[in-house]
């Protein structure tokens, strides 16, 4: 037999669990993917990125040094690649990298995986930059 106290606090714990897993699966839905940063210096209004980053995987974030926001690389499935700057278009704050996209914690924006608006406030994508590669390297033209 336990006494009042335990029962209170089994009790307790029994409950927060069962709230924590019923909860669950609505906040991994907006929670940030896991995502490499490669961190890297701008020349010439020109970004390079190394290609064997995307053989483990299509998306990578790029921090330029000196910026506020970071870039979102993404490989294609015909190859190519897409750069999408990871500034909210409503109110200038940095995105969060999520499954299906970008999310602006602000206001609560959110943008497809190709920067277009899914849900506003914000009305404008994402910018976008032009992308060149050779057979080693990416260049993001910025």
């Amino acid at each position: 037999m336990i006494d009042r106290k335990e029962f209170l606090k089994l009790s307790c714990t029994s409950c927060l669990l069962g709230a924590a897993a019923m909860m669950l699966p609505g906040i991994t839905g907006c929670s940030p993917t896991a995502t490499n940063i490669f961190k890297t210096e701008i020349a010439d209004k020109k970004i390079v990125v190394p290609l064997q980053l995307f053989e483990t995987a299509k998306l990578q974030v790029v921090r330029p040094k000196g910026w506020l926001y970071d870039i979102a690389v993404q490989k294609q499935d015909d190859g190519n690649f897409t750069a999408l700057l990871l500034q909210c278009t409503h109110f200038d704050n940095q995105l969060t990298t999520v499954q299906n996209g970008f999310y602006c914690s602000l206001h609560g924006s959110r943008f497809n995986a190709d920067g277009g608006v899914v849900k506003g406030p914000a009305e404008n994508a994402l910018k976008q930059f032009k992308t060149t590669k050779d057979n080693s390297n990416l260049t993001i033209l910025v």
